[in-house]
């Protein structure tokens, strides 16, 4: 690892849903949340897989929840990071308004104080639209972009982010009392796809498609709408076979595109959208 990134680390959460590869690859922090299915509580991607998540879900019928890492969680990575360095540490965080997470670190943040210098920003986000701006980080990390410049990008990044999704199935909102099980049944059997989208930190109908093959197509004229003024656009999924046809809709419908991250859609987010959920994640420049 070269000298500039291990004098500015970048940290986030488990909800950045970011390929593990490009975590290693990167040297990124990720303090991970919790996830309780009743009574017995879990540490996200340490002691429950994404792929085991999702078949715990398939087999009860009640929703788990999720809960904050505790302000420990992450002074022992600043402490880590301190030990090995690291002059700052800059924390992308899962959207304050739907989390406490961010409450954790500005809480540890004050604790390492006169060990490290930690920055904390919230990205207005989720999933890979966390990722995207947390990998945007560690890469000016790598190049030795100071930290101050660093907190600047990613809270230009986050008002620029957008995620938009669409639901393939009805059974979480139904477990979670967001809608009855008589209109989830009635929508199950027209096929209705409703389509979410992370506006202002907080996730929101956006309308729905008749079809999964309509909100797919939906999903890409959106993409291609920004084609002209798209940065890191990532594709995100929860357990969907699709999901490389969806790729190829995207690659075909905008051929400039480069680099795809293509990255699960982990408990966290996952607790709420449900199996089959598929969107994309990006910046648009202005």
């Amino acid at each position: 690892m070269s000298e500039p990134s291990r004098r500015v680390r970048i940290v986030t959460d488990s909800a950045c849903d970011l390929p593990d590869d490009l975590v290693q690859r990167h040297a990124i922090g990720v303090v991970p949340l919790s996830i309780r299915f009743g009574d017995e509580e879990l540490i996200d991607r340490e002691q429950l897989t994404v792929a085991d998540f999702w078949r715990r879900c398939a087999a009860n019928d009640e929703l788990p929840s999720t809960a904050a890492p505790a302000p420990g969680q992450f002074e022992q990575v600043f402490r880590q990071m301190a030990l090995e360095g690291a002059d700052d540490i800059v924390v992308v965080s899962l959207s304050g308004a739907l989390s406490a997470t961010i409450q954790s670190a500005e809480l540890a943040a004050r604790d390492v104080a006169e060990s490290v210098r930690v920055h904390v920003v919230d990205s207005r986000s989720v999933t890979l639209g966390l990722g995207t701006m947390v990998l945007a980080a560690a890469r000016a990390a790598e190049a030795g972009t100071s930290a101050a410049d660093i907190v600047a990008a990613v809270t230009d990044m986050a008002s620029r982010t957008r995620v938009i999704g669409a639901l393939d199935t009805l059974d979480n909102l139904r477990k979670g009392g967001r809608i009855g099980g008589a209109k989830a049944l009635l929508a199950t059997a027209l096929s209705i796809k409703p389509i979410i989208e992370v506006i202002d930190g907080v996730v929101e109908q956006a309308g729905k498609q008749r079809t999964r093959s309509r909100a797919l197509a939906f999903i890409v004229d959106q993409v291609a709408a920004d084609a002209d003024r798209i940065e890191g656009l990532a594709v995100l999924h929860a357990e969907c076979a699709d999901v490389d046809q969806f790729v190829d809709m995207l690659r075909a419908a905008v051929p400039s595109l480069d680099d795809i991250v293509v990255g699960h859609i982990g408990p966290v987010i996952g607790t709420h959208a449900g199996m089959g959920t598929i969107g994309v994640a990006y910046q648009r420049r202005a």
